[in-house]
C-alpha cells in the first residue's frame, strides 16, 4: 500500500502546510491552460487549482478529513492504482507526494494514463537535500530522503520527456515544509510544526529529542548564527525543490 505516514501526522497538517502563493504561481503556470486536473496524493488540497475542474486522489482518510469544504471532492486511492478512467483529465499533478508512493514508476505511469495533455510534478532533487544545515542535527532525515526521493533522471525517464525548473523557496514561505525553514531554525523547535513533517515523523522519539536539544542549545549560544546566520539575510534559496513538466502525448 502507499505510504501511510500521513494517517499518523495528518492532525493539524492543514494549519502548518498552507500553500505559498509564489510557489502556487509556478505550479499554475506549469499547468498551462488545462481546464481539468487530477491531483495525485492531494492531501489537504494545497496548490490545487480553484479555477479548474479538479479530481483529487488521496490515500489517507486523515488528510481527506482536513480538506476545506470548498475544495474538490477527494477520492480515496493510491498513485499506483488511480481509480479513474484513461484520459479523464487534461493534466495530472503531484505536489511533494512522489516520495510517499510505494512504486513511483508505476505512479508516474498512472499519471500518464489519466492525463491527456500534461503532467506536473513538484519534488526534491535528492542530490541537493544532503547539503543544508539541518543535517548537522538530524542526519537520518537526509539519509532517508536520499533513498525515498526518486532521482530526477528516473522521473524524466518514466515521463519519457520533460523539463526541470528550479523553484527557489522564499525565506518567509507560508508552507512550512521542512525545506522552507532554511532561514528560520527557531520554527524547527516547535512541536506542532515538526508534527506535520514526515521526516521527523519517521525519527525515533529519543532521536528527535536529541536533535531538537542540540539545535536549541546552538541557537541559545549563538553557535548556529555564527555558522549559518548569513542565511537570515537572503530572500530566497535553492534547497532542491524542482518542478517537472511533461507532455502526456495522448492528443485531444
Amino acid at each position: 500500500m502507499a505510504d501511510a505516514i500521513y494517517d499518523q501526522i495528518g492532525v493539524g497538517y492543514a494549519e502548518t502546510r498552507r500553500a505559498d502563493p509564489r510557489i502556487a504561481m509556478r505550479v499554475q503556470a506549469a499547468l498551462g491552460d488545462a481546464e481539468s486536473v487530477v491531483n495525485v496524493g492531494a492531501g489537504t488540497g494545497s496548490y490545487e487549482p480553484i479555477d479548474r475542474d479538479v479530481v483529487a486522489v488521496e490515500p489517507s482518510p486523515e488528510m481527506i478529513a482536513q480538506r476545506d469544504p470548498s475544495a474538490a471532492r477527494a477520492i480515496l486511492g493510491s498513485a499506483e492504482r488511480l481509480p479513474l478512467q484513461d484520459n479523464v483529465a487534461e493534466a495530472a499533478m503531484a505536489i511533494l507526494s512522489v516520495h510517499h508512493w510505494e512504486d513511483p514508476e508505476r505512479g508516474v505511469c498512472e499519471m500518464r494514463r489519466v492525463a491527456r495533455r500534461r503532467i506536473v510534478m513538484l519534488t526534491y532533487d535528492p542530490d541537493c537535500v544532503r547539503s543544508w544545515w539541518l543535517r548537522d542535527y538530524a542526519p537520518q532525515i537526509f539519509i532517508d530522503d536520499e533513498q525515498r526521493f526518486p532521482p530526477l533522471g528516473d522521473l524524466l525517464d518514466w515521463l519519457e520527456s520533460g523539463t526541470v525548473e528550479t523553484v527557489e523557496v522564499p525565506s518567509d514561505c507560508s508552507d512550512l515544509f521542512l525545506g522552507a525553514l532554511w532561514a528560520r531554525p527557531e520554527l524547527v523547535l516547535a512541536e506542532e510544526i515538526r508534527a506535520s513533517m514526515s521526516g521527523f515523523a519517521r525519527m525515533r522519539g529519543e532521536e528527535e529529542k536529541v536533535a531538537v536539544a542540540m539545535l536549541r542549545a546552538d541557537l541559545t549560544s549563538g553557535k548556529w548564527d555564527e555558522r549559518y546566520g548569513h542565511l537570515r539575510e537572503m530572500p530566497e534559496l535553492d534547497v532542491g525543490l524542482r518542478l517537472l513538466t511533461a507532455e502526456a502525448d495522448h492528443g485531444g
